[in-house]
């Protein structure tokens, strides 16, 4: 007993030290993507995604905010480079594109710099695959914007299908795969001309098909705008692969959790509190690193309930300004229907929850879920049921917003 005290307080003296030093490295990471060993769980959604781009297929992934898209993908390509796989990989941040001219000139610079290094090798490309275009390389706005394609004219069709086959043409030269990583890829749909861009990428898919050289990962985060493009409009039908991403199991989770405070500041956890916050928040990492870094810096040795629930709260006043402007984006139709989903509503237009909820019509009811869906404040599943996108919105709505009603 007396040796177990004694490694104890040896251990929490050395914990002291690092965390005053300021060396400590905390487990509960939520504001930067994660890799190796701050990575939990999907293994097997890592090893799907491996073997579709082993095979040069185009991949599709969409899920809310926050739930570690990017993580997976960054993930799954340093477990094939691990495992001796070559390839070019970049990614194409579309989160603020506004027109086509836009996103066609982001997409040449950013395939251009991942794929070669100097200006010349950049001018010489141009001048071979995009030679009867009206792309150029002005070598003087490179050097000030650091811009390696500019437009002499307009962008039309021709530019746009010599643009796209660009990734598949350098990944042939250079003899290893091209990964191309579109983040916020629904974002092209600001542009009045997405449909001829879809139909150019179609037809470049269907080319390329038999002699694979890059391979399209295309996420987004405004779940319903995606699943407009990939499943009811139906565009490159049978060309790319939906991955969808199950939630990280809770007994990973709660190994994580446990594990993190007891071997990164030397604290306990209860398993039964770590369960609870992958109940609360739905197995959202994100959310649950950040409650558990909140509980990190409130706590000295074990985490109780009532330093959760301060976290919890310290949280809540974190996003509140977020929530309230969400609820004032809305009608008092739209905040009725958000009131029947918590109370667990399934069918929305039975003329007893019309009556309840104030929602005046079963064609009105068809309006406030589209509103609400173009909002991506809910979607609907396969059995066409209710899922409110942000769990801690709906935490927030249920026990903060409504619940002072």
């Amino acid at each position: 007993m007396l040796t177990f005290l004694l490694h104890k307080m040896r251990q929490n003296i050395n914990f002291a030290l690092l965390k005053s030093l300021g060396i400590m490295e905390t487990p509960f990471v939520y504001d930067r993507y994660v890799t190796s060993k701050y990575f939990i769980g999907r293994k097997k959604e890592c090893g799907i995604l491996g073997n579709l781009l082993a095979a040069g297929e185009h991949v599709v992934i969409y899920e809310p905010p926050k739930t570690g898209k990017m993580s997976l993908i960054q993930q799954t390509l340093i477990n094939m480079r691990s495992s001796g796989m070559q390839f070019m990989t970049v990614c194409l941040d579309m989160f603020n594109v506004r027109s086509l001219d836009e996103f066609l000139l982001r997409f040449g610079t950013t395939v251009m710099k991942a794929a070669l290094s100097t200006p010349d090798q950049y001018k010489d490309a141009i001048a071979r695959h995009l030679s009867d275009t009206h792309f150029v390389f002005d070598r003087e706005r490179f050097y000030q914007e650091g811009s390696i394609v500019s437009l002499n004219w307009s962008s039309d069709r021709n530019d746009m299908e010599k643009m796209m086959r660009l990734p598949g043409l350098l990944a042939l030269e250079k003899g290893v795969p091209f990964y191309l990583i579109f983040k916020e890829f629904q974002t092209i749909m600001n542009s009045p001309e997405y449909e001829t861009l879809f139909s150019v990428m179609e037809d470049m898919f269907k080319e390329q098909a038999s002699r694979p050289g890059a391979s399209f990962i295309m996420t987004g985060s405004r779940v319903n705008a995606m699943k407009l493009i990939f499943a009811e409009r139906k565009f490159f039908y049978r060309q790319v692969v939906h991955l969808p991403i199950a939630p990280v199991e809770n007994r990973e989770i709660i190994e994580h959790v446990v594990r993190g405070f007891l071997y990164g500041s030397g604290k306990s956890f209860d398993r039964d509190l770590a369960m609870g916050a992958c109940e609360l928040f739905k197995c959202n990492l994100w959310y649950i690193n950040h409650l558990a870094s909140i509980c990190d810096l409130m706590s000295k040795g074990f985490i109780n309930e009532a330093i959760m629930k301060e976290a919890l709260k310290s949280m809540i006043s974190i996003h509140e300004p977020r929530f309230m402007n969400m609820i004032d984006d809305l009608t008092d139709h739209q905040i009725s229907l958000l009131k029947a989903v918590l109370d667990g509503v399934m069918k929305f237009s039975a003329s007893d929850v019309i009556e309840k909820y104030r929602l005046n019509s079963s064609a009105n009811v068809r309006r406030v879920k589209d509103a609400l869906r173009k909002k991506e404040v809910i979607t609907f599943n396969e059995k066409d049921e209710p899922v409110i996108l942000d769990p801690l919105f709906e935490y927030w709505l249920e026990n903060y917003y409504f619940a002072k009603q």
